[in-house]
């Protein structure tokens, strides 16, 4: 997974996975977040534009959580 911010145009996009370029399909969710889905239709990422303005106080604060995945948690 990879966030990125462009201060310029404040804009942030989370990118769940990558597809090939010209692959992916927009839904646009709300006036200032779109959704990008996968040829195979699942989710890889979200955009947020006015990111400041749509997060609010949130926007200068990041937690990231990290929860280890089944086959580590099994052993």
């Amino acid at each position: 997974m990879r966030i990125q911010y462009d201060s310029e145009v404040d804009a942030l996009y989370i990118e769940f996975r990558s597809v090939p370029p010209g692959t992916a399909k927009n839904r646009v969710i709300s006036e200032d977040i779109t959704a990008d889905y996968g040829p195979d239709g699942k989710l890889i990422g979200i955009e947020v534009l006015d990111a400041s303005a749509v997060l609010g106080e949130e926007a200068s604060r990041v937690i990231v959580e990290l929860a280890p995945t089944k086959s580590a948690a099994a052993r």
